[in-house]
């Protein structure tokens, strides 16, 4: 049987997907995906599967276990990690073309993250302010 994991990262959620041969059933933390509650973090993780085409996903089921960040960093991150198990899983040149041209963050991740706060000042960049009098 064949089995493939994956992972993506967005901001400081961290997505793993198992893609294995099934019935086209995809779970985000063991609840189908199709019950999701945000409508645009659903809409965002079903992305790569809707380019892919139907006749590919039905074959196969994809679980992914997410946690960290909020609620659409973890959608971006599951998307990430669903994207490259496809990639993987029919390893086609083409498909991964296709996905990169749609989207190139669909498999490649964004290196940004937030700037540590410093002393001297309430943020990153902010330092307090001076009084000469």
């Amino acid at each position: 049987m064949k089995v493939i994991l994956t992972s993506g990262k967005r901001k400081t959620a961290i997505a793993r997907a198992v893609v294995k041969d099934g019935r086209g059933r995809v779970t985000i933390n063991n609840k189908p995906a199709e019950v999701l509650s945000p409508e645009l973090a659903r809409m965002k993780i079903l992305e790569p599967l809707l380019l892919v085409g139907d006749d590919r996903t039905r074959k196969i089921d994809i679980n992914v276990d997410v946690y960290g960040g909020g609620f659409m960093s973890q959608a971006e991150a599951a998307r990430i990690s669903i994207a490259r198990g496809l990639v993987r899983w029919y390893k086609d040149s083409k498909l991964k073309k296709s996905l990169m041209d749609y989207d190139r963050t669909m498999l490649v991740g964004d290196a940004r993250r937030s700037e540590p706060k410093k002393f001297g000042g309430h943020g990153a960049r902010a330092r307090k302010q001076k009084s000469y009098r």
